[in-house]
């Protein structure tokens, strides 16, 4: 669940500089400000971050009377508010909290404010109470929410706080936020996000900023006796519809079992597809912090890999870098296609090469894993704890899916020279290149109830055909098509399946909002992040 506005605020109070204290204690007066993001700053903030996008920008703090300095002007961009069940590095089940991670940094630098709102599930250390709370009208009860606070990468960040969604995943944010276990809801799930909602339209406004006509009331059209579809009424009220890849976008509309009987309304507003980028600040070969021996393209053919594969022990695997490892990363479950990837694991096994596989999910896929890793001893290992070592030390990595609306792992695998070998959907599509940046192995049956045995055929046939070109020319040259991708959220160049694409995500985002001509919207300047990735964008709890 995703929801993205753009709107003109005008905002008549300030919160200061950002300190552990309480909004209370720094001074909700009423004094005009300027704003970054949607965080007041001072002029000197502003002359600092427009002195040089590279340099470390630090804050300037207010006076001991929490009266701000210099001459009052005006903001320039758009106010954004990006509104998601998820948000990395907080709570993230998959890609979805990676997107709402990545993209809102970029935007603000752009100089748009931005602002996030998401659940609080749980104690996070560097979220701080607002001490703002209000009261919402869910169904026939009424509940009382608060808003914690922090400030990362130029972003506001807010989370909602309420018992409905902090007791149920405390502790456990990485798996249980839809539901106590992987394919199984809470059957509150819309009582608890109907209220992310209503406490997301208000924000903008309790937070101190200005009431206005683009943030409407919440969708209020019950039918007696029925459910209420909330996919189909969010995109009939929208102004736009989007989703993560053009690809997929010919999927939705292609029929029912594709567009899950929403073709049709689909169609009515239109739709478009933005593909997402990847945070290169934390998935980057030359500077992780996770991996033995840092590299780049122009020193991967060094034999880094094979350095990296005898340092991590931690696979459990005989060592041995002149043997291919091929590496899955997902959530185990039928979507993902990881029981497929069982069905087929035992007819390429004999190959010479190994496997790799992080993921959790359902109880039945994970006993299966472990039973072939008992049969297969020195050839496959399940549960290894770090992608980041599984990226830097794997030459190809296996994407069974049976619909994936973009995607982040394939751009993460090529960011450190894996070649992956993908089914034919989706986002796969459009970043992934037939024979010049990995392999494809089709189009699969989107049914998840039975693994269809022309499935298992395509994943072997696939994993043979990238086994075979492992350690030539042709493997080292799709190396470097792989790594000389920029794949962030800002220039995008990647090699899709008939173009080259110079302009990145976070500049088509800008333009779709901008074309919603609200009033005052201004584009954004060209800029890297505004605040430099350090230690404050790590999420505790």
């Amino acid at each position: 669940m995703a929801t993205v506005a753009a709107s003109r605020f005008v905002s008549t109070t300030s919160h200061g500089a950002e300190t552990k204290a309480n909004l209370g204690q720094i001074g909700w007066s009423n004094q005009p400000m300027i704003h970054n993001a949607l965080r007041s700053v001072n002029k000197l903030d502003r002359l600092q971050m427009r002195t040089n996008a590279k340099a470390a920008v630090k804050e300037a703090h207010p006076t001991a009377n929490h009266k701000l300095n210099g001459k009052i002007v005006c903001g320039t961009g758009m106010n954004i508010v990006f509104v998601g069940a998820e948000v990395g590095p907080w709570s993230k089940t998959g890609g979805f909290g990676d997107v709402l991670g990545g993209l809102p940094p970029e935007m603000a630098a752009k100089e748009h404010r931005v602002m996030t709102v998401s659940p609080r599930y749980d104690q996070y250390k560097d979220a701080w109470d607002t001490c703002v709370s209000v009261e919402l009208k869910v169904g026939d009860t009424t509940v009382t929410v608060r808003f914690f606070h922090c400030y990362k990468r130029g972003v506001d960040r807010f989370f909602v706080d309420h018992p409905m969604f902090l007791e149920k995943v405390w502790g456990k944010t990485g798996s249980k936020i839809y539901g106590p276990k992987a394919g199984t809801d809470y059957k509150d799930n819309q009582l608890r996000f109907s209220l992310l909602c209503l406490a997301a339209l208000e924000a903008p406004r309790v937070l101190n900023l200005n009431s206005n006509k683009y943030f409407l009331g919440p969708y209020e059209k019950p039918v007696k006796g029925r459910k209420i579809n909330l996919m189909k009424a969010g995109i009939l009220e929208s102004d736009r519809v989007l989703t993560v890849s053009p690809y997929y976008v010919q999927e939705l509309v292609s029929g029912e079992d594709k567009g899950v009987e929403l073709d049709v309304i689909i169609r009515k507003p239109g739709i478009t597809g933005i593909v997402n980028g990847m945070d290169v600040q934390k998935w980057n070969p030359s500077t992780d912090k996770y991996i033995s021996v840092k590299y780049d393209a122009t020193t991967v053919s060094n034999g880094c890999k094979g350095i990296i594969k005898g340092s991590s022990s931690s696979r459990g695997l005989p060592v041995d870098k002149y043997i291919p490892l091929i590496a899955f990363i997902g959530r185990l479950e039928e979507q993902k296609g990881s029981d497929i990837l069982v069905a087929a694991l035992p007819k390429f096994i004999g190959e010479n090469c190994q496997i790799v596989v992080l993921g959790t999910g359902k109880k039945a896929t994970d006993k299966q894993l472990e039973q072939l890793e008992i049969l297969y001893p020195g050839k496959a290992k399940f549960n290894v704890p770090l992608a980041h070592m599984i990226f830097a030390s794997a030459d190809y990595l296996l994407v069974p899916s049976r619909f994936e609306p973009c995607g982040l792992i394939q751009l993460q695998a090529m960011q450190y020279g894996n070649l992956p070998i993908v089914a034919s959907t989706g986002g796969l599509v459009d970043t992934v290149k037939e024979g010049f940046t990995g392999f494809h192995m089709g189009a699969f049956n989107v049914e998840c109830d039975t693994v269809d045995p022309s499935d298992v055929d395509k994943v072997v046939k696939g994993v043979k055909r990238a086994l075979a070109v492992y350690g030539t020319g042709a493997s080292r040259e799709m190396i470097q098509n792989c790594m000389a991708q920029d794949l962030s959220w800002g220039p995008f160049l990647y090699y899709s399946r008939l173009f080259i694409y110079s302009e990145g995500p976070s500049k088509l985002w800008e333009k779709m909002l901008l074309s919603l001509e609200v009033a005052g919207s201004e584009p954004g300047i060209e800029g890297e992040e505004i605040v430099p990735l350090a230690k404050e964008n790590i999420a505790t709890s």
